[in-house]
């Protein structure tokens, strides 16, 4: 599914009025790999490593300076502004640390958002909805209440369901359990590993703690800008044994 060859993001800092060149800065450096269809994988690396720079590229938010990105077989590092977005809309499911949920849209509403870009109607958004909210195992009796109804953890599933709406071919999750108390963030863990194990879903996990990693099953290790570390999770952890 992605095929990343030589891929770097460099920064240009300009001081302004010094007169003096650029300074260039490096997030990403030279990252090579690929992700097959169906695979669950964490990029693990601290702050500052550059994981962040790679999620962006990953998801279509950025583009690399140096290097090809290749989405189910099509060059992302030779599109346009709007073929990018189209790519996000259609291909790509993201899942955030802050949750990014409309504060005044109850949760199905908020579910079905992206469809509303896509153009589909109301009963095909409410339907697509409710199917991505079964899938985040989201209880339906909770389905008109407001973000502030709820808690941090049901707030996450909604974010999840939401990646879901569209089908999309990814879902990168960028520190998803950030914001979460421990068990909080086992059970959305668990929500992933349903995901992958269950549905097939090709999932991308960002996050700095080792032990989160530990859920997916290979993980890819960033340190200032450069891959360390790519192979199989032997320590995998599997939330209440699924």
């Amino acid at each position: 599914m992605i095929v990343c060859k030589g891929i770097t993001k460099i920064y240009k800092n300009h001081s302004a009025g010094s007169g003096e060149p650029a300074i260039e800065t490096a997030a990403v450096k030279n990252a090579t790999f690929d992700i097959r269809d169906g695979e669950f994988v964490a990029i693990m690396g601290p702050s500052g490593s550059g994981k962040s720079t790679l999620m962006h590229i990953l998801g279509c938010l950025d583009t690399p300076t140096l290097g090809t990105y290749l989405l189910d077989g099509k060059d992302v590092s030779l599109m346009d502004d709007n073929e990018l977005a189209e790519i996000r809309n259609q291909k790509i499911g993201f899942v955030f640390q802050a949750f990014n949920l409309l504060p005044r849209a109850n949760v199905l509403r908020n579910v079905a958002l992206p469809l509303v870009y896509a153009g589909a109607g109301k009963e095909a958004r409410e339907k697509a909805a409710a199917d991505a909210l079964a899938s985040a195992a989201f209880p339906q009796n909770f389905w008109g209440h407001l973000p502030n109804q709820l808690s941090g953890g049901m707030m996450q599933r909604v974010a999840i369901a939401r990646a879901l709406v569209n089908n999309p071919s990814l879902i990168l999750a960028d520190e998803p359990t950030g914001n979460l108390d421990t068990k909080t963030g086992e059970a959305v863990l668990h929500a992933f590993q349903k995901l992958h194990m269950e549905q097939g879903r090709t999932i991308v996990l960002i996050t700095h703690e080792s032990y989160i990693a530990e859920y997916a099953e290979r993980i890819i290790h960033i340190k200032d800008g450069e891959i360390i570390e790519d192979g199989k999770n032997h320590r995998r952890r599997l939330v209440n044994n699924i």
